[in-house]
């Protein structure tokens, strides 16, 4: 099964998503915004300073991001991770907004999460209630919103002053986290509780489930 990672300049995790990929079974390729996607099972927009968070953050790419945005509306499913998050805010894919930390400090560390929701595709192989441990490194990663997102991920505790302490939601194939599950696929890493989640969607994938 085919997964691009969209490399924007300024990405930074971009080869952390395709090592992740390739871990959980799927056949990862790095692709552009200029790029026809119809191949392609899962998008991955990866974490970074993508064009230098000039404007906001994401605010530029999420202008240049035409053919993800047909990829999503036509049910690929697509993960955005810190700073993808932010770009699927910035595309409309996604409710709400992404403001500086409430220290006004750049964040960088494991934190505690839980799993609130496993009965999407991204998140079979958890437990609800799981409680798993991922990086974040993000400035402005607190999310604010005047609506009822669906909600899959919660801190443990307050991170960044992140409304109801959320740390990733989804809008059916479309899933966008702070913290950096590509950045915990193995022991060795300190956490290997981020490969659940690509083998999550691999499996679903693979049984026919789209």
């Amino acid at each position: 099964m085919k997964a691009g990672v969209i490399v924007y300049p300024g990405s930074n995790c971009d080869r952390d998503a395709f090592y992740a990929l390739k871990l959980a079974g799927f056949k990862p390729y790095f692709v552009s915004t200029k790029d026809n996607l119809d191949d392609f099972e899962l998008i991955i927009l990866p974490g970074g300073f993508s064009y230098g968070d000039y404007l906001r953050p994401g605010a530029v790419s999420a202008r240049e991001s035409s053919n993800v945005k047909k990829f999503a509306e036509n049910g690929g499913f697509v993960l955005g991770i810190c700073n993808g998050f932010q770009i699927l805010v910035e595309m409309g894919l996604l409710p709400g907004g992404l403001l500086q930390n409430k220290n006004g400090n750049f964040i960088c560390k494991t934190v505690e999460l839980e799993v609130v929701n496993n009965e999407t595709p991204f998140t079979l192989m958890y437990k609800k209630g799981e409680v798993i441990k991922l990086p974040i490194a993000h400035g402005f990663g607190r999310y604010v919103t005047d609506k009822q997102p669906n909600v899959v991920f919660k801190y443990k505790e307050d991170v960044n002053g992140s409304d109801q302490n959320i740390a990733g939601i989804i809008n059916g194939n479309i899933l966008g986290m702070m913290p950096h599950p590509e950045r915990a696929v193995e022991k060795i890493m300190g956490s290997d509780d981020g490969i659940k989640l690509f083998k999550s969607l691999y499996e679903y994938i693979r049984g026919g489930k789209k």
